[in-house]
């Protein structure tokens, strides 16, 4: 029986009871079923807490701007699942990936796959045939037992590593580093973007004998007034201009791509074009829902920052701004850290519409959940409850006055709705 793509991603959430079944045996049999199809002959490999997305958009740019053939993989999409395999910057069609998971389909046999799992398999699949110059894969969750890591990766990059997921990663730093630091393989290099990353995650880079190169130690980032000096332990410096991506966390982002196209560069790109295909990559990187200003007055920004991380990223981003009124429209699923969200925004949200998720997700926290969590950080904190995104973000737009600013951010279900009311 033939399916559209709707009717083989709802097959797909039917195929294993679990949403998230953490493992590589199954994915690596049924790839290996295949024909263990190498999805390019250069791999980058990305996991991390925060910034996953944004490194991936920054190399996918700096690549192709050296004319390099590049395929992508990302989760979770906002309002296409197409979003999540891009060949040169496109989105895959409708038609590419049902070939895909009919191929997939015929190769499991009665082996349950996850829905990410099959997405895992698509993009390697895809960009095997497309025949790409590089791929560059982003971890779902974790990195040591996520599917993306049956593929060994030329390079691998750790962004960050927060408190996230810990119910599957352990309930620490270190805990979530050992899973991370996975992704590594034996003298291949590990590109670290955190200034101060956990010592478990050092420890098992270590114990794997991968080639480690950290921020701040290895490479790293000068700023001044009229753009950014990256730099790196080899002696290799590169004045740069301002990455197109807003918040002051994309130039750490963007320092860690480098780094990573750094240690592949002799094999990719030659020293005449790899400052051009760097500038030129900062120039033009895109990624939705990352701080991304959405006009009208109030202006409306968009941000998936979900946990106490990627909050502190939008305060210090808030700080940097010159002074307005900000109204929050905020939405949260039920694993996260709603209290340390809130606590890192503190005082610099003057009114916050708490909008409900349960409607989108049997994952999604209710508004009067969010409201006693708020109430509870911070008891004096002005606040509106509504049903929905839709609602709360009109109840802002009214509540808000020209000048002012409304920080639509929080789970991507949230962005998505967002996004979806504009029209994408």
């Amino acid at each position: 029986m033939s399916r559209n793509l709707a009717e083989w991603l709802a097959y797909q959430e039917r195929v294993n009871v679990h949403s998230i079944e953490l493992g590589l045996e199954r994915v690596r049999s049924v790839w290996q079923a295949m024909g263990s199809p190498a999805p390019a002959p250069r791999v980058i490999t990305v996991a991390g807490t925060n910034g996953k997305g944004s490194t991936v958009a920054l190399l996918e740019a700096m690549l192709r701007a050296a004319d390099l053939r590049v395929g992508a993989f990302t989760s979770p999409h906002l309002l296409d699942y197409n979003e999540r395999i891009r060949i040169d910057r496109s989105h895959v069609d409708d038609s590419s990936l049902i070939a895909s998971f009919e191929r997939i389909e015929a190769a499991r046999g009665e082996l349950p796959l996850t829905y990410f799992e099959f997405g895992t398999l698509a993009a390697l699949d895809l960009f095997a045939r497309a025949g790409v110059d590089v791929a560059v894969l982003e971890v779902g969750l974790g990195g040591r037992l996520d599917a993306v890591n049956i593929i060994d990766a030329d390079v691998a990059i750790v962004t960050t590593v927060d408190l996230d997921h810990m119910e599957w990663l352990g309930a620490d730093r270190d805990s979530i580093g050992r899973e991370k630091a996975g992704i590594a393989r034996a003298g291949r290099p590990v590109i670290v973007g955190e200034l101060a990353p956990p010592q478990g995650l050092l420890d098992v880079l270590a114990a794997r004998g991968a080639q480690v190169e950290r921020a701040g130690i290895d490479f790293g980032v000068e700023r001044h007034v009229d753009g950014w000096r990256w730099w790196h332990r080899d002696r290799g410096a590169m004045e740069l201009p301002d990455p197109a991506l807003a918040a002051p966390v994309q130039y750490a982002n963007a320092a860690t791509a480098i780094a990573a196209l750094h240690a592949l560069w002799g094999n990719l790109l030659t020293p005449s074009n790899f400052f051009a295909a760097v500038s030129t990559g900062l120039h033009e990187a895109r990624i939705d829902a990352r701080l991304q200003w959405l006009g009208g007055e109030p202006a409306v920004i968009v941000d998936v920052g979900h946990n106490p991380q990627a909050a502190r990223a939008l305060a210090e981003w808030l700080d940097a701004q010159p002074a307005a009124r900000v109204h929050a429209v905020y939405g949260a699923l039920a694993d996260k850290d709603v209290a340390g969200v809130i606590a890192a925004l503190g005082t610099r949200i003057h009114h916050w519409h708490l909008a409900g998720l349960d409607q989108l997700t049997p994952r999604g926290l209710t508004a009067a959940a969010l409201a006693a969590t708020l109430q509870q950080v911070l008891p004096w904190a002005p606040f509106d409850t509504h049903a929905d995104v839709a609602e709360a973000l009109a109840a802002a737009r009214d509540l808000a006055r020209p000048g002012e600013r409304i920080l639509a951010f929080g789970s991507f279900f949230l962005a998505s709705a967002v996004l979806a009311e504009r029209g994408g």
